[in-house]
């Protein structure tokens, strides 16, 4: 772990959603189960985020929901064709509210809010589905604030993402930290001014073009300890 130069965590923690707290791989047997590879999951999700923060770029808007949607129908036209492609992506999009919370992110969720936290979220997908996810977890009450990136109206790693996530806090920027998995939603938070923190879930390098992580942890465990 690479240590923060106050030698603590900010008081002001605002954590991502999407495989940073949550467990995405029941998604790939919702894939499976419309005839699509459950291999796919990558590449999908990773689409969605694509064409997601290129609408922001070009002044657009759209729902996570609908981003997604769009990608799964273009995949059940090229691999399963004669799937109905709309009972097709709600059978894959009505799994999101259901994601589990990954354990560690339960135990380092709760500690971090012992400790004093003040704990929000800002997901690139819905409010009302993260404060599923953390109800069935157990954890909403931990949470001050649930946002997601319409009320901001712009996709993370836009700068009026970030700032929402501030103001609804009230703090200015370098008084709150990004805890994320991706490294471009890393670089974001710390182009935006805020200290980030680098859930490292995966044995890859961090991409040396995007501004480095103040802080790297296994998990949000790992991370509260």
């Amino acid at each position: 772990m690479i240590p923060l130069i106050h030698d603590r965590l900010p008081g002001v923690l605002v954590f991502d959603v999407n495989e940073t707290l949550t467990d995405m791989s029941p998604l790939a047997d919702r894939l499976t189960d419309v005839g699509l590879p459950g291999h796919a999951l990558p590449a999908w999700f990773a689409g969605v985020l694509r064409d997601g923060m290129a609408l922001t770029l070009a002044g657009g808007r759209a729902t996570f929901a609908d981003v997604a949607g769009d990608g799964l129908r273009t995949l059940l036209a090229r691999l399963a064709p004669a799937v109905d492609p709309e009972q097709a992506v709600s059978h894959v999009l009505d799994v999101f509210p259901r994601l589990p919370v990954r354990p560690d992110a339960v135990e380092g969720v709760r500690a971090l809010h012992a400790a004093g936290h003040r704990l929000l979220t800002l997901t690139n997908g819905s409010a009302a589905g993260t404060r599923a996810v953390l109800d069935r977890a157990g954890i909403a009450d931990c949470f001050e604030a649930l946002l997601d990136v319409q009320q901001a109206g712009a996709w993370k790693p836009a700068p009026a993402a970030y700032a929402h996530a501030v103001r609804t806090a009230g703090v200015p920027a370098a008084e709150a930290m990004l805890v994320a998995v991706h490294p471009w939603d890393i670089d974001g938070a710390a182009r935006a001014g805020l200290a980030t923190a680098w859930v490292r879930r995966e044995p890859g390098p961090y991409p040396s073009t995007m501004r480095p992580a103040d802080v790297t942890a296994a998990g949000v465990a790992a991370l509260a300890r």
